[in-house]
């Protein structure tokens, strides 16, 4: 499914991690109130290859973002991911170029 347009117009940092936040607090069983842009994946959350699979296929769904196996491996923290989001659907990016951006 294809971004609206008009959602990516208005994206901002605060509606990624919410997003992000609502995903891993559904998916890990946890209260979202313990998930901050520091919080790592693995270390903090115990994710697993399963959960972060199913958090990268959320933002592709949702913001139309597509993301290798690599930048996924690179992406440590949820601030991390919010980069990489903005990186690619947020103001200034544009075409494919930007989707294959590092979170760097």
């Amino acid at each position: 499914m294809a971004p609206d347009p008009e959602s990516t117009v208005d994206l901002d940092r605060a509606k990624v991690v919410a997003l992000i936040r609502a995903h891993l607090a559904d998916e890990l069983e946890i209260e979202p109130d313990t998930i901050e842009e520091q919080t790592r994946f693995r270390e903090d959350l115990d994710a697993d290859s399963l959960d972060l699979y199913t958090l990268v296929q959320e933002l592709e769904d949702t913001y139309g973002v597509k993301m290798s196996d690599e930048q996924a491996a690179k992406i440590l923290t949820v601030g991390q991911a919010v980069d990489f989001v903005l990186a690619t659907v947020g103001p200034g990016a544009r075409g494919s170029a930007a989707a294959t951006q590092s979170p760097e």
